[in-house]
């Protein structure tokens, strides 16, 4: 039986085989640039069966830092938000916070007071605000945190502050049989109750730094309670510590994007076999911040000066990056 021809079905079709094509787009809010090409080649290289740079799947073990890495971290932390929050949220209970230091300043809305506490003041201010609860009540204290709490300068919520360049590569990554795990200096407990839902990476692959905690029975219930005591800092040396303690593997793909990943970046390249470290550079003053070696958040210094001499890839923001936001219009 004869069939007569049909321009718009004929259409459709192709259509719908071109569709995957579209789909299946690889690093879409990245430019066509040195960067991206490097990363595509370097999986590639290690996903491909027989290949010279191939690496078993239990090995593709990629770690990822927090701040200004898969979220932003400028004007300040997205943590210490929080504390500023938590200290006025709190302010009631504690009537002398009106005179005492750094807490004076966050009331009085001079935060600037904050630097001039030193270390001691920060860690005071972390125990105020992030100890004396269970694990499950400070999680819910977080995730209420993070459902009503914008970024000061652009007004969206903190939750959409994330790189999508950076959500793109890990998605890709793990497409590939990678492993990604975040190893950031801020608490763990912090991030945990809102990575899986950004990132796609769940508690259990968060590294990060915490405060001691202590099991004990409340009710009749069993329970962990926040101590007021630091535990382990993961940042800096801490980092690579902290990997080998709690993922057990040593990484082949590290990102980070300041002097307190260099020890991440230099042992996670420093093995025999595939690697690639990748720095993100803030050189976007207009889409988002730019900064570096004069930063006193996320300084980038020691690391850029080795970039080169070490192969780490740099990506610049501004050039490499077509999206920063999945806001952006």
């Amino acid at each position: 039986m004869s069939r007569a021809f049909n321009a718009s079905s004929v259409a459709g079709a192709i259509l719908m085989m071109a569709l995957p094509a579209f789909a299946q787009e690889v690093l879409p809010s990245w430019n066509d640039t040195a960067a991206k090409n490097r990363i595509v080649a370097f999986v590639k290289a290690t996903t491909t069966t027989g290949g010279q740079g191939y690496v078993a799947p239990d090995d593709r073990i990629a770690v990822f830092d927090n701040d200004g890495t898969l979220w932003s971290e400028q004007p300040f932390y997205v943590q210490l938000g929080f504390i500023l929050d938590r200290v006025k949220a709190l302010a009631p209970q504690y009537p002398e916070w009106k005179t005492k230091e750094p807490f004076k300043s966050i009331l009085d809305g001079e935060p600037k007071g904050i630097a001039r506490s030193g270390e001691k003041g920060i860690v005071e201010l972390v125990m105020a605000t992030h100890a004396g609860q269970t694990t499950d009540q400070f999680s819910t204290i977080v995730s209420e945190w993070f459902a009503t709490a914008k970024h000061p300068k652009t007004g969206r919520p903190y939750t959409e502050m994330g790189y999508l360049p950076m959500r793109e590569l890990l998605d890709y990554l793990r497409s590939n049989g990678f492993a990604t795990y975040i190893v950031s200096g801020g608490g763990v407990e912090f991030m945990r109750p809102v990575t899986e839902k950004l990132y796609g990476i769940p508690p259990q692959q968060v590294v990060g730094s915490t405060i001691a905690t202590e099991y004990a029975i409340i009710g009749d219930v069993p329970v962990l309670k926040r101590l007021p005591k630091i535990d382990f800092i993961d940042d800096g040396p801490g980092k690579p510590a902290g990997i080998n303690k709690f993922i057990g593997r040593k990484p082949i793909f590290v990102a980070g994007n300041s002097d307190g990943d260099y020890e991440m970046l230099r042992w996670g390249t420093a093995a025999k076999g595939p690697s690639l470290a990748i720095i993100v550079h803030h050189t976007d003053g207009e889409r988002e911040y730019a900064y570096d070696r004069q930063s006193s958040i996320g300084k980038l210094d020691k690391a850029l000066d080795e970039a080169e001499r070490r192969n780490w890839l740099v990506v610049d923001m501004k050039s490499d990056w077509k999206r920063i936001f999945a806001f952006e219009q």
